[in-house]
């Protein structure tokens, strides 16, 4: 079948899904009320969620993703209310429901989790209370439900169930959190969960475990899962079919393999342009972007949506909306809202694929000749917390050269922010370490330092509400810094203002909003033109792009290389997404319990050999292979790490990563520190690649290159690490 169907009604056999389907949605418009008027934020949404099925929902924030969830729940705000259409879920008309049929279905039959497990438990409770509360929901008796608890959480693989069940939800790590509060919903055995975004935030190896968890638990139990991210390698990797909403809009559907391979709609398209895939590099390939934004909640649009962001759209486009054309696709229907679906895999770049070229700056600061910019030598710090001390920072020697990118990556608790503080002079280290700024020696505490020194290191921070002052202008906020970190002033500081929003594309009729104003990627502009008003020599970038869309992350990521080029900037970039790493870094350095066991070139790292820490996080990444081109999502085999990051006074002896370690030796493992060896003969001991390992480079080498039993490691499923040890021994 190729053509539009009469609406998209016709699309579904109503009768038959109410049966046969975890969910339907058939025809939904959701409205806010908004300034004394209702805005339409979907409109006209229809998919089905088969049982047993996992269906992923992606698009940029403020598409309508979390509405959906929201109203398939009926949690709508006060000011919202379904206008139209109907949701069906497990036969149940939700639109129907009484009080208490609705609250017997949520309780029973419908569980959701949700991006913040922080936020979704409550801190003065017990997670035994909490879980317990589940069960006795559906009406199981108090003791009964506290032996269910314990079973629940074996069952999501809590190390030390009983120990958890005793803590508060701040005693627990995020991925510990979020197993607890997965637990939770599937205590009642749902026949749907709602999954909104629910490893944001998580790194690599957290992320993989929650995700490996939810596909053995959906498998088990044959839940059907509605799973919500904005992480297209993730929903490939998780779900069958896949639908792509846009200003609330379903504007394309179909197998996630179809989807990927093959997109219909120009806005697919662009959402996989924009991802940093394996083998791209900022020096090698721009990425790809999506011009403009999004249109604002309840604007009346003649034709196509998408028409005014789309490099294919027409006069035909601005004139009639395109129906849901619907294609047969190798495994199954496709749908897509776009005239030229046939096109829209030819879409043109919006960005060119070249890599700047550098260029100096006649404003930037002069340049150091010769050695590091930054230089740090046995840099450590140890907190005391609840009278035990707790080594954050362990021993780390780093030097990062002009115009240099160094990635620094590890599980939460590895010690990257820790580290970025000490740089920056946020947090004194302990006695003994060094700091070194173009040769000379940088004081540790920031109070302490010139103002040269100060303007030299900045900052752009995960979370640029929390480092922007709502209440002042853009204007104000750049201009202080410029006033701060320069000499100018009056007419200067205006001329010096236009050359850094313009640096920074960011328009000139912002500069009189509010912060609050500005969406997620303008704000996160005004945070880069700040760090850069006084013309730094090296910016930490803390997560500066994990909070944003792929197609605003994009934007942000060739914003700073160009910088980076124009002006010899170095950068120590943190993040969780290793392919963001992979693809702004020159090096990268690996930390683990605040020790540095890896660092190299950024190639060298990740195509091996590597200390099986790295291994085991570069495992846990699933792969979009290119721009999406053949629609599979690839992984290494993973490898599954047993147990959590050891806690305060707990620190291994020997090698810190022994008792967590796949390929562990023995007793040299855990009796002796291991010494960095070489993993290749660099010339310039500045690039070399270091391995922090007993484990010979050649033998590393030899076992990963090998295929590796997916279970190894796992003790829940009969692997060990004596498996591998016995391999590299």
């Amino acid at each position: 079948m190729n053509g539009p169907p009469p609406s998209s009604f016709a699309a579904f056999d109503v009768s038959k899904s109410d049966r046969t389907d975890a969910l339907t949605v058939v025809g939904l418009t959701v409205t806010y009320r908004i300034r004394g008027r209702d805005r339409e934020v979907l409109q006209d949404v229809s998919f089905r969620v088969r049982r047993g099925e996992a269906y992923g929902l992606v698009g940029e924030s403020g598409c309508g993703k979390s509405t959906v969830a929201m109203a398939t729940l009926r949690y709508l705000p006060r000011n919202g209310k379904v206008k139209a259409g109907k949701i069906v879920i497990a036969g149940e008309d939700v639109q129907k429901l009484g009080a208490d049929a609705l609250r017997s279905m949520r309780a029973t039959t419908v569980s959701m989790v949700y991006q913040d497990p922080g936020r979704a438990l409550n801190p003065s409770l017990t997670i035994a209370r909490q879980v317990s509360e589940a069960f006795e929901a559906a009406g199981v008796a108090r003791d009964e439900a506290l032996q269910r608890t314990l079973e629940i959480l074996k069952r999501v693989r809590i190390a030390a169930p009983e120990r958890v069940m005793n803590s508060y939800p701040h005693q627990l790590s995020g991925g510990m959190q979020q197993r607890v509060v997965i637990a939770m919903a599937l205590a009642s055995n749902p026949a749907l969960l709602i999954l909104d975004e629910p490893t944001t935030g998580l790194d690599a190896t957290v992320e993989a475990e929650v995700l490996d968890l939810v596909a053995r638990l959906r498998e088990e139990l044959g839940t059907a899962v509605l799973f919500i991210s904005h992480n297209l390698a993730v929903i490939g990797r998780m779900c069958e079919r896949v639908g792509v909403l846009y200003a609330g809009k379903l504007v394309e559907e179909g197998a996630t393999q179809d989807v990927f391979a093959r997109p219909r709609h120009p806005y697919t398209v662009g959402l996989l342009r924009c991802l940093p895939t394996a083998g791209r590099s900022k020096d090698s390939e721009r990425l790809d972007t999506i011009a403009g934004g999004l249109p604002l909640p309840g604007s009346v649009t003649q034709g196509c949506i998408y028409a005014e962001r789309c490099r294919l759209a027409d006069e035909r486009c601005r004139r009639d909306a395109p129906p849901p054309y619907r294609l047969g696709a190798r495994h199954g229907d496709q749908m897509a809202r776009c005239h030229y679906h046939e096109r829209a895999i030819e879409l043109p770049r919006a960005t060119s694929s070249a890599a700047p070229v550098a260029a100096a700056s006649s404003n930037a600061a002069p340049r150091a000749p010769s050695g590091p910019v930054l230089r740090a030598r046995n840099l450590s710090k140890t907190f005391h917390v609840s009278g035990v001390p707790l080594r954050a920072v362990d021993d780390v020697s780093l030097e990062l050269a002009s115009g240099e990118t160094l990635g620094l990556v590890g599980e939460s608790g590895s010690g990257k922010t820790t580290l970025a503080r000490l740089l920056l002079g946020l947090l004194a280290p302990d006695a003994g370490s060094l700091l070194e700024l173009d040769g000379a020696p940088l004081a540790a505490r920031v109070t302490r330092r010139s103002d040269e020194q100060l303007k030299s290191l900045q900052i752009v921070f995960q979370n640029p509400d929390s480092a922007l002052n709502r209440a002042h202008s853009v204007k104000r906020l750049i201009g202080r810094a410029l006033a701060r970190f320069t000499a100018l002033r009056g007419p200067e500081i205006d001329a010096r203002l236009a050359t850094l929003t313009d640096a920074v594309r960011l328009p000139e009729r912002y500069l009189d909003a509010r912060s609050r104003q500005l969406s997620g990627g303008l704000k996160q502009r005004v945070a880069i033109a700040r760090a850069f008003a006084g013309e730094p020599r090296v910016v930490v970038c803390d997560e500066p792009t994990s909070s944003l869309d792929v197609s605003v992350q994009a934007a942000i990521l060739n914003l700073l290389a160009d910088l980076q080029h124009e002006r010899g900037v170095s950068y120590v970039f943190i993040s969780h997404d290793l392919h963001v790493v992979r693809y702004v870094s020159d090096r990268i350095a690996v930390l683990y319990l605040g020790r540095l066991l890896e660092i190299g070139p950024a190639a060298a790292v990740f195509d091996g050999p590597q200390h099986p820490y790295t291994e085991a996080l570069l495992s846990a990444v699933p792969t979009l292979p290119g721009d999406g081109a053949s629609g599979e999502v690839h992984q290494r085999t993973r490898i599954r790490l047993t147990g959590e990051l050891p806690g305060p006074g707990a620190m291994p002896s020997g090698c810190v990563f022994h008792t967590r370690c796949p390929r562990k030796l023995g007793a040299i493992c855990e009796q002796q520190d291991p010494p960095f060896l070489d993993a290749d003969d660099a010339a310039d001991p500045s690039c070399a690649h270091r391995i922090r390992c007993h484990i010979p480079v050649a033998t590393l080498r030899e076992l990963q290159s090998e295929p590796r039993d997916d279970n190894a490691g796992d003790p829940t499923n009969g692997g060990t690490s004596d498996d591998a040890s016995e391999n590299a021994s």
